[in-house]
C-alpha cells in the first residue's frame, strides 16, 4: 500500500495518522505558508537562501533533507535553551500524558502549578508568588496590568530599543517604531535611554509612573545595562512609589551565566519578573509572571476578584511538567556553570579576532548571549564596499555574514535587529568546546573572505543591495 493510500484509508476509518499526513503533504510546506499563513515568510527565506528543509533535530543540531548536520546558534530565539528533544523533558511529557490527569477543570488546585511555582521561586528568594500564562508577551502583559493596578498609575516607562512582545500592552513598551507603526493608540508610555538615570528621574517626578520595565541585557543589539544602573533605578523607582519590572524572557533561566541576568548586580530585587521561552523545554508554550506577595494580594484582593487576571490554558499539566523537567535538568546537569564556562570561551575567542579584522568592531555580552558588531573599515577598498551597503540599507553586512555561515558552514545565526550591523548568538545552553570550535572556525573563514574585498561574500552583498533598493 502506498503512503497516499494509507493516509486515505486512515481518513476513511476516522483515524488520524500524523506520519502519513506529513509524508503525503510535507513537501508542500512553503506553498502552504504562502497560501494560508504569513506569505512574506517564505518569500524572505527564499530571498536570503534560508529555505532549507529540516527533517530532524537533537540537542544543538538539526539535519536537513540531505542528511547534512547543522549547528544551531539561535535556539529558536532562545526557546530551545536545553536543545531539541532533551530525553528528560520528553519523558516528563510522555508521563503526564499517560497519567490522564483531570487537567484544566478550573475548579480545583492541581499540584503541578504549585510545584513549578515553588521551584521557580527557590531561584527568586525575594519573590513570593507566580502567575502562569502561555508566552513571554503574556508574562509582560500580566506584569504591566499588576503594576498599573497596585500603584493606581497609568504610565509605564521602557528603554529605547527594548523588545517586550507584540501584543498591545507589550507593544506599548516596545522600543522599535517598526513594530509599533500602525497599531496606535497604545497604552500611556515613555521611552528613556538605557542607563540614563537623569531621564528616569525626570519622568518619575511627574507622579504618574507605575513602573519601569527593563531587559537587563537587551535582545536587540545585545546591549547590557551599565553597571550599577539597575540598583540605582530600583532605588529611584521605590522612592517615587513605582515598581521595577525585569523582563527575563530571553535572559532568564541561565542564559547569561546566572539564573537571572539581574542577579549579576548585587542588591537588585525587581518587584515583578517575567520569564518564558526556555521554561517550555522547547515543547509546550509557558510564561510566568513572578511577583511580591503584596502585589498579588492587592490584585486578588477578594473572592470576587479571583479570576480578575487569568488564562484559559495557563497552568496546564503539559506546560507545568515541561517546566519542572527543565528546572530539574538545569540543576542535575549544572547548566548555569556550563553557560559561564562555554560563554566565556566563545566570547573571548571571538573578541580576540577584533585585532585581525577591521570590520569587526566589538564582541559583547554575557554567558551564551553574545553580540558581534561590525563597523566601518579603515582601508580604502573595503570602505567603498561598506559605503555601498550602508547606502542601500544598514544591516546588510551582518546579513552578508549570516548567509554564508548557513549556506557554506551549516550554522544558523541571526541578525540582531532591523537596521543593525550586529549578529546575536543565543545557542542552546548545552553547547561545549566542540561547538565553539566549529563556530569560530566558520566565522573566521567568512571574515577572511569578506576582508579580501571580493569573492562570493561580496557577490551576495551586491545581490542584497539590489533587493534593498527594489524594496524601497
Amino acid at each position: 500500500m502506498t503512503t497516499a493510500e494509507s493516509a486515505s484509508e486512515s481518513s476513511q476509518t476516522g483515524q488520524f495518522d500524523l506520519g502519513a499526513l506529513l509524508a503525503e503533504r510535507g513537501a508542500e510546506r512553503y506553498e502552504l505558508h504562502t497560501r494560508y499563513l504569513n506569505h512574506q515568510l517564505p518569500r524572505m527565506l527564499h530571498t536570503i537562501g534560508f529555505d532549507k528543509v529540516y527533517e530532524r533535530a537533537e540537542g544543538a543540531h538539526f539535519w536537513d533533507a540531505d542528511g547534512n548536520d547543522h549547528l544551531d546558534m539561535l535556539a529558536g530565539f532562545g526557546v530551545m535553551g536545553l536543545g531539541r528533544h532533551h530525553p528528560v523533558i520528553r519523558k516528563a511529557l510522555h508521563d503526564v500524558l499517560d497519567a490522564s490527569l483531570a487537567d484544566l477543570t478550573r475548579f480545583d488546585c492541581p499540584p503541578l502549578p504549585g510545584l513549578l511555582a515553588e521551584k521557580l521561586l527557590a531561584h527568586s528568594p525575594h519573590l513570593d508568588r507566580v502567575f502562569f500564562g502561555n508566552s513571554g508577551t503574556e508574562a509582560v502583559e500580566g506584569a504591566l496590568k499588576f503594576a498599573r493596578f497596585v500603584t493606581g498609575r497609568p504610565r509605564v516607562l521602557y528603554c529605547e530599543h527594548a523588545f517586550h512582545g507584540l501584543t498591545t500592552g507589550s507593544l506599548s513598551v516596545n522600543g522599535e517604531d517598526g513594530f509599533r507603526d500602525g497599531f496606535a493608540p497604545l497604552l500611556p508610555d515613555t521611552a528613556v535611554p538605557l542607563g540614563d538615570l537623569d531621564a528616569l528621574e525626570r519622568e518619575l517626578r511627574k507622579g504618574d509612573v507605575a513602573a519601569l520595565i527593563v531587559e537587563p541585557i537587551q535582545g536587540k543589539g545585545v546591549h547590557e545595562a551599565p553597571s550599577g544602573y539597575l540598583r540605582a533605578a530600583q532605588e529611584l523607582l521605590h522612592r517615587h512609589k513605582a515598581l521595577l519590572i525585569a523582563d527575563e524572557v530571553q535572559t532568564g533561566l541561565g542564559r547569561t551565566g546566572d539564573f537571572y541576568a539581574y542577579q549579576h548586580e548585587e542588591g537588585v530585587e525587581p518587584d515583578l519578573v517575567c520569564v518564558a521561552k526556555a521554561l517550555s523545554g522547547g515543547y509546550v508554550p509557558v510564561g510566568a509572571t513572578l511577583g511580591k506577595d503584596w502585589i498579588f494580594k492587592k490584585v486578588y484582593s477578594s473572592m470576587d476578584r479571583v479570576l480578575v487576571h487569568s488564562a484559559s490554558f495557563g497552568s496546564n499539566a503539559q506546560a507545568m511538567a515541561a517546566g519542572l523537567a527543565v528546572l530539574s535538568v538545569m540543576e542535575n546537569e549544572q547548566i548555569v556553570a556550563n553557560v559561564r564556562r562555554t560563554g566565556e570561551l566563545l566570547r573571548s575567542r571571538l573578541a580576540a579576532l577584533t585585532e585581525k579584522y577591521e570590520m569587526l568592531a566589538e564582541v559583547r555580552g554575557r554567558g551564551l548571549m553574545i553580540g558581534i558588531e561590525f563597523g566601518r573599515p579603515r582601508s580604502l577598498k573595503l570602505r567603498g564596499h561598506w559605503a555601498m551597503l550602508q547606502a542601500a540599507r544598514k544591516g546588510l553586512f551582518a546579513q552578508m555574514v549570516v548567509v554564508p555561515l548557513l549556506q557554506r558552514h551549516r550554522i544558523l545565526t541571526q541578525v540582531s535587529g532591523d537596521h543593525m550591523e550586529v549578529i546575536k548568538l543565543i545557542p542552546p545552553l548545552i553547547i561545549g568546546e566542540p561547538e565553539v570550535d566549529r563556530f569560530v572556525d566558520a566565522f573566521t573563514a567568512v571574515m577572511d573572505d569578506a576582508h579580501q574585498g571580493g569573492g562570493l561574500v561580496w557577490d551576495f552583498g551586491r545581490t542584497l543591495v539590489k533587493q534593498a533598493i527594489a524594496n524601497r
